[in-house]
């Protein structure tokens, strides 16, 4: 669906499908004890180094997005049915930051969470191979900001560092 937004699937789409790989990982963010009466923090504040995500968590609510502003607002999932599709590093620096990955953190609230456990889900893809913004995204008004970079050897530095740092020009 983006590739074909930005009129790059018949160039591109077929290779980035073939070599995508998935991460499911169940998450898990107890409440904190009866004795804390303010919110705990159950995840850091992080981007993903992922291409997507797509978050379930059940009842308990807890993710929190950093606003273009830098305001917290909480991400309240409205159905048992609903899922958060977030962007990551990777597909912020293939897109030549035409989209942003967005700071988030989980948030746990003793008051709001009633000692209940915050279980997700998050489904993690990744590309195998290098990564480089396509021709099309690059013009006068969007220079190119990112050079073409191994997806995979990236996660080997895990959250510590930061994509413009790791292959941004």
């Amino acid at each position: 669906m983006i590739f074909e937004s930005y009129g790059v699937m018949e160039e591109h789409g077929e290779t980035f499908i073939g070599s995508t790989n998935y991460l499911l990982r169940m998450l898990a963010h107890k409440s904190p004890s009866k004795e804390f009466v303010e919110p705990q923090l159950g995840f850091v504040c992080h981007t993903d180094k992922s291409f997507t995500t797509i978050l379930h968590q059940n009842h308990v609510n807890g993710l929190m997005v950093e606003t273009k502003d830098g305001d917290w607002i909480h991400v309240d999932f409205p159905s048992p049915n609903s899922f958060v599709v977030m962007a990551g590093d990777a597909l912020m620096a293939w897109s030549n930051e035409r989209i942003k990955s967005p700071n988030h953190k989980v948030v746990m609230n003793n008051n709001k969470n009633k000692n209940e456990t915050r279980y997700s889900l998050g489904l993690f893809s990744f590309y195998k191979g290098i990564l480089q913004v396509p021709d099309k995204l690059i013009d006068e008004e969007h220079p190119l900001k990112y050079k073409p970079f191994d997806h995979l050897a990236l996660l080997n530095f895990g959250y510590s560092v930061n994509i413009k740092d790791y292959c941004g020009i």
